[in-house]
């Protein structure tokens, strides 16, 4: 059967759902780009008209982030995937130059491990080596189970190495739907009290599925800010980075010393020094993002943004806690360590999680299904998807308790 744009709302996990005025304005772009005559895609990228595409997209993302001037935005290409190992071979290089005399053994990455991804992310840095992956906190161990993630872990429970490479962290899990609050006094905020600034220690977050959803907290304690742009930002093939000064270093002085060499591609100092041009970049997914920037420009900014998404997940929280309270859902995470993005929650009772995605689906409500390593059933609520859209996603969800609860 073909379906219509208007007949379904899309609440894929990546590739995101993009805002429908904006896919039709990067159409007549990639048809025939300011009146040139040459689709977007067909440009030389050393043309100024894409060199005004880089500078703008970056110019809007520091805009709409308050990237402070100690930082330089970037784009490169290789996904999150790509930055699990360019943070290693890029921040052990740094630590080379500072450290010469360290042995690898003495070299300490520093991991928190709170869901699927940022496991991920400490098995790359285990398999490239060049150091010691020391596991700050896994939040398995503080779950019921002690197999799932479910929580941020207590903040008494991290155990930070005296003087890491740097420590790395996922801010919100896309496939297990926990996030850090951005409530500092919350026991689900990130432990910044933990590191001491004078330390000047590199702290990166990956910020894949929550970037641009809302304020950064401690931006500029920051030693890189990482994300795909296929959650909230253009299509996939994009990476963007907000990388602090000082982490742009010389990666072939420091192999001189024994570190690793850097590939070409990943290395952020090369990616900085040709602005984000040093090999063909995603051009197409560069020109959508940065419409999509524009567009939330339209629409307010952050703070229309930060606004519009807060009211989403209350929303939508507040009949899966109805749900829960009845007996026919059983939401994955914790309160106060639920994503605002990624909502993750099973529904309980012989064939109900199949009826509930089957019945989805005929109404127009497209990948709900959970990722496919813990199942169940996952909302994405990134930015494209309306109050409206999820308020008719409620109203199914509250007429299947209805129908279906005990």
């Amino acid at each position: 059967m073909s379906l219509e744009r208007t007949q379904v709302i899309n609440f894929n996990s990546g590739p995101c759902a993009l805002p429908t005025s904006v896919l039709e304005e990067a159409a007549k772009g990639l048809i025939n780009y300011k009146g040139t005559g040459i689709g977007l895609a067909e440009l030389s990228h050393r043309s100024g008209y894409f060199g005004a595409i880089v500078n703008d997209l970056a110019a809007l993302i520091r805009t709409q982030l308050d990237v402070p001037p100690t930082h330089e935005v970037l784009f490169t290409q290789g996904g999150a995937t790509g930055q699990f190992s360019a943070v290693v071979l890029n921040l052990l290089a740094r630590h080379r130059l500072l450290y010469p005399e360290l042995t690898d053994e003495e070299r300490v990455m520093d991991y928190v491990v709170t869901g699927n991804w940022s496991k991920k992310a400490s098995e790359e840095a285990t398999r490239l080596g060049g150091g010691v992956v020391n596991i700050v906190t896994d939040a398995r161990t503080v779950s019921e189970d002690h197999k799932t993630f479910a929580s941020i872990p207590p903040h008494g429970s991290f155990q930070f190495s005296k003087k890491p490479a740097f420590v790395y962290y996922c801010e919100n899990e896309t496939i297990d739907g926990v996030q850090f609050s951005t409530d500092p006094k919350s026991s689900a905020s990130f432990p910044w009290e933990a590191i001491k600034e004078e330390d000047f220690v590199p702290v990166v977050g990956d910020y894949s599925s929550s970037f641009l959803s809302r304020p950064i907290p401690d931006i500029a304690r920051h030693a890189l800010i990482y994300a795909g742009a296929q959650k909230n930002l253009g299509p996939a093939g994009l990476t963007v980075l907000i990388v602090r000064k000082d982490c742009l270093v010389d990666t072939d002085a420091a192999a001189k010393l024994g570190a690793q060499p850097v590939p070409i591609t990943m290395d952020w100092k090369v990616i900085h020094a040709n602005n984000s041009l040093y090999n063909t970049p995603p051009m197409f997914a560069m020109y959508v993002s940065q419409l999509v920037l524009e567009h939330a420009q339209s629409l307010g900014g952050m703070p229309a943004i930060t606004l519009m998404n807060e009211r989403k997940k209350d929303i939508l929280y507040e009949v899966l806690d109805e749900g829960a309270a009845k007996g026919l859902f059983r939401l994955r995470v914790h309160k106060d360590s639920r994503s605002w993005m990624n909502q993750t929650f099973h529904v309980l009772g012989e064939g109900k999680e199949e009826l509930f995605l089957e019945q989805a689906d005929k109404a127009g409500f497209k990948a709900l299904a959970g990722h496919r390593s813990v199942g169940g059933v996952r909302v994405s609520l990134y930015n494209a998807i309306s109050e409206e859209q999820t308020a008719v996603l409620v109203n199914f969800i509250r007429e299947f308790i209805k129908q279906n609860a005990a």
